[in-house]
């Protein structure tokens, strides 16, 4: 009634995750997408994700392996995995995702992993699960929103593991306007450190 124009358009998998329902800190697009990078999934790919919070990361990785690849996503906090899956449903990503409240170091898992993704805050302690079942040569990815997390961690991945790198990615909104671009007022300076890695074929 004030004479707006209001454009009605489909919900990308980018407004799906930042729009989600959260009860913990997501993982951000601009980090979502250079882990996608940086490991090489793909389609088909089988994901085990530990630590799936509210599903941000869990619905991007869902939406990359479909329609042949799986997720089995891991978490101890039944709260948390509710409000992941109401995410993950509304994406309309549910049949590519397992949802798991179990600890992995205390389950029998039988799965071989194309990529792991931990999300905790001693991802150290997960490492020889993940020797288990993670592929030789397949990647980890750590979310670390500390450095003594991503310092510790890196120091254990050592063994068993080549490639490791740590990452902080950082993105910077420009204003684009003819005669005035300039760069935004406004910057996230920090939301959290990328910790990967490569399982050597003798880390079992």
């Amino acid at each position: 009634n004030k004479g707006k124009i209001v454009y009605a358009l489909k919900p990308s998998i980018y407004d799906y995750i930042l729009k989600s329902e959260r009860k913990t800190q997501i993982v951000y697009p601009k980090d979502l997408g250079y882990i996608i990078a940086r490991t090489g999934l793909a389609s088909g790919d089988i994901v085990i994700e530990i630590g799936t919070g509210s599903g941000a990361l869990t619905t991007f990785l869902a939406n990359i392996v479909k329609p042949n690849g799986h997720v089995y996503t891991y978490d101890l906090n039944e709260e948390f995995m509710n409000i992941a899956k109401k995410n993950v449903i509304k994406a309309g990503l549910e049949e590519y995702v397992t949802f798991n409240i179990q600890d992995v170091n205390q389950e029998d898992i039988d799965i071989e992993a194309d990529m792991v993704a931990v999300d905790l805050g001693d991802p150290w302690n997960v490492i020889d699960f993940i020797k288990r079942v993670l592929k030789p040569s397949k990647m980890l990815v750590a979310i670390c929103p500390t450095m003594n997390q991503a310092e510790k961690l890196s120091t254990a991945l050592r063994d068993g593991f080549i490639d490791i790198e740590c990452n902080e990615i950082m993105i910077r909104t420009i204003e684009a306007r003819e005669g005035m671009t300039r760069p935004s007022f406004r910057m996230i300076g920090h939301t959290t450190y990328l910790v990967f890695a490569r399982r050597l074929y003798d880390s079992r």
